[in-house]
């Protein structure tokens, strides 16, 4: 009889063996979450879509705001003002013709006017977040800075479309606020807080004024409901000046004949 030649096992072999040994458990593949995967993946993309958006909105933006920087550095206004003048003709000029539209000559002074009155990069990538290149064409003809700062900042927190922020600057809403009877330095600082997200009761609350002929006087509130023990301070505040006011205005007792 012929012998049967045993070759050895390989690898593959060995390793089907070991699978199917008695006794062995095998590893089965835990089971996938499909929801949660789902959920991740919908994360993933409606990020990345609001991070091309963020960028298509600001890139505009931040480019106004660069040319206008490169510009102004070239100090084309003061003694230079008629040479600066032809030269903002011929950029314009020019880049209309490679570019098109958006680099008018009027458009491009606003760029640098833009640059003027945002000097810091810093806060105009945040701004620029939020408010376009049109919301910047709202605020640039405002001649404080303060009041252009407080706008500004506003309109990116309370998310104002354009025509909002024309009405808010057209009612005078920074001047109707108490922070804008302050001090400069006591705005520039409150300004600063916003930036953090911090109001104070001056930033909400408007100036009092008068609400009707028995001269009492009340204030409003400017975003969002202040706190309820900061409200009952304001009222208890505007009561005793009622009274007082109400007290003034009595007639002095008169003594007997």
């Amino acid at each position: 009889m012929k012998k049967l030649i045993e070759r050895p096992e390989t690898g593959l072999a060995k390793s089907r063996a070991r699978a199917v040994l008695p006794g062995s458990a095998a590893k089965v593949p835990a089971a996938i979450d499909e929801a949660a995967l789902l959920g991740d993946l919908r994360t993933l993309v409606q990020t990345a879509r609001q991070r091309i958006a963020t960028a298509a909105y600001s890139t505009p933006t931040l480019l106004c705001w660069l040319l206008g920087r490169r510009l102004d550095s070239e100090h084309l206004q003061g003694g230079r003002a008629a040479y600066g003048k032809q030269i903002l003709v011929t950029v314009s000029r020019e880049l209309t013709a490679e570019y098109g539209r958006g680099f008018s000559y009027a458009e491009i002074a606003r760029m640098i006017q833009f640059a003027q009155a945002f000097p810091e990069e810093a806060i105009v990538v945040t701004l620029s977040q939020q408010l376009s290149w049109s919301h910047f064409h709202a605020l640039l003809p405002i001649k404080d800075p303060l009041a252009g700062d407080f706008y500004a900042e506003m309109c990116r927190i309370e998310r104002w479309d354009v025509r909002t922020l024309r009405q808010k600057i057209g009612s005078m809403l920074f001047q109707r606020t108490a922070l804008s009877k302050r001090p400069k330095a006591v705005i520039s600082a409150e300004i600063s807080k916003l930036r953090e997200g911090q109001f104070s009761p001056d930033t909400v609350f408007r100036d009092p004024y008068l609400l009707d002929a028995k001269s009492i006087r009340v204030s409003e509130y400017l975003t969002a409901l202040p706190p309820l023990q900061l409200l009952r301070e304001r009222l208890h505040q505007a009561m005793e000046h009622a009274r007082e006011q109400a007290a003034l205005r009595l007639p002095e007792p008169q003594g007997r004949a």
